[in-house]
């Protein structure tokens, strides 16, 4: 039988804020794999560590002690061109959307894609129909300062989503929309997962998309407390 490697392959990982009398320890022993195309949520109180766990994963942190190993990169050794390749295959979506005041919602997803290689046409066909899918069609031309704060979210996940990353990493990406949109969201990332294999790791806090999801990992105090599954619905 055919084995596939984990997606994501986190072994005793720990992880700490500061140095000495002011060191923190937030991390503890975190031990979790996710398969290619898995939707996995990650969950608990504030200040638990899901954060850290996500820019760990993102490279955004280097690990301190344990194994990191995600979509075949060893994230404990990786540096120069080599984390600029592994940070070219994600798609971040952070709680705040950062969009350029002067871009508009169609210029703000096409720097993403610039930075990918693809046929002109098709790239501009591509970001067209991105917007679309997340309600934004007739509003392509528009800036920041004309969208709502749930508009501008959906930019921000076209932006993340537009190079058809190979891992997902999602703060509270639906914290900003309402249910219809929120469903929306959810659906395109089950999508990602079940027809091209993307993998999705997504922190949430609203129990009301918990069952979006594969996985349900819940972290308490810098542990993972639980780790379910959903039994998630398949893409529509």
């Amino acid at each position: 039988m055919l084995q596939t490697d984990p997606a994501i392959q986190i072994q005793g990982l720990d992880f700490s804020f500061g140095r000495e009398e002011a060191r923190k320890q937030v991390l503890f022993e975190i031990n979790l794999e996710v398969a290619p195309g898995e939707f996995v949520i990650m969950t608990g109180p504030s200040g638990s560590g899901k954060t850290t766990l996500l820019t760990l994963v993102g490279a955004l942190r280097r690990p301190q002690n344990g194994r990191l190993i995600s979509i075949g990169h060893d994230l404990n050794a990786l540096r120069g061109i080599g984390l600029e390749e592994y940070r070219s295959q994600l798609g971040f979506i952070f709680q705040l959307h950062n969009l350029f005041p002067a871009l508009t919602a169609f210029e703000s997803v096409q720097m993403s894609a610039d930075l990918h290689p693809d046929p002109e046409q098709n790239k501009a066909d591509r970001i067209s129909q991105l917007l679309g899918q997340l309600g934004l069609g007739e509003r392509q031309d528009y800036r920041p300062d004309r969208l709502s704060g749930g508009q501008r979210q959906r930019v921000a996940i076209a932006r993340a989503l537009i190079h058809q990353p190979d891992l997902i990493l999602a703060d509270e990406p639906t914290a900003a929309l309402d249910a219809e949109n929120t469903e929306i969201v959810l659906n395109l990332f089950r999508r990602l997962a079940a027809e091209q294999g993307t993998t999705v790791m997504m922190i949430t806090q609203d129990a009301r998309v918990f069952e979006a999801a594969d996985r349900l990992v819940q972290l308490v105090d810098g542990r993972i407390h639980s780790d379910q599954n959903t039994n998630a619905p398949q893409a529509p």
